[in-house]
């Protein structure tokens, strides 16, 4: 018997999910596997773009719990108040995307734990809203990983222009998006953070089918 999924075929629902997507883009992306570092804001918006566009295998790590002052830009529900982050966010995702593997970790980055975290994946998203953080994972993954591609983000506060959003490769295998000044002190909101987000997105999934990330 052919298994079936909503009642269609599971080779013709997958199929039919993929039929607006790039030409040539589904199978690199669904053999790829994406480690994305925090499930806030940046993380979370990330993660439903690569769970849409096919990604077949995302790892998501965060140690924190869904609170009220998330829901202005991060993707949860009124009633994932409370859960963690990684828990919510593998639930929404395989509801976007039932095809797609989803490991998660509810653990806290470190400098001690950076090489075992992120060993088998193809590319390191960093998703995190502490500058130190940043910084820490950055030293571990070239230090670890230097080959490894690490798409980072940097300035996405505020009701600032979006147009001051931009890709910059800052070594050969760091690429940080955002604007590279706006600071989450004088708040975040969905418009830009969702800007930023697609910004890293876009950039894994150009990496993953072999693309340059900015004009040659």
């Amino acid at each position: 018997m052919t298994p079936k999924f909503q009642g269609v075929a599971v080779t013709d629902f997958f199929m039919g999910m993929k039929e607006r997507n790039v030409a040539g883009t589904t199978e690199p992306l669904k053999d790829a596997r994406v480690t994305i570092a925090g499930a806030g804001g940046l993380g979370s918006n990330i993660a439903i773009a690569l769970a849409r566009s096919g990604v077949g295998h995302l790892t998501l790590i965060d140690f924190d719990v869904i609170e009220m002052s998330n829901l202005n830009r991060q993707q949860y529900k009124v009633s994932q108040v409370g859960m963690p982050k990684v828990i919510a966010l593998k639930q929404n995702l395989l509801e976007f995307n039932p095809f797609i593997d989803i490991e998660i970790h509810q653990v806290k980055i470190t400098p001690d734990n950076i090489e075992t975290l992120f060993a088998d994946c193809d590319i390191v998203c960093e998703a995190f809203d502490n500058p130190m953080a940043k910084a820490m994972l950055l030293d571990g993954v070239t230090n670890f990983y230097p080959d490894k591609p690490l798409v980072m983000g940097n300035g996405m506060a505020g009701l600032h222009m979006t147009n001051e959003m931009q890709t910059k490769q800052q070594l050969s295998n760091v690429y940080i998006c955002g604007d590279g000044y706006s600071k989450g002190v004088e708040g975040l909101m969905a418009p830009r953070v969702m800007v930023c987000a697609g910004h890293e997105a876009n950039a894994i999934l150009r990496l993953l089918t072999k693309q340059p990330v900015l004009a040659e």
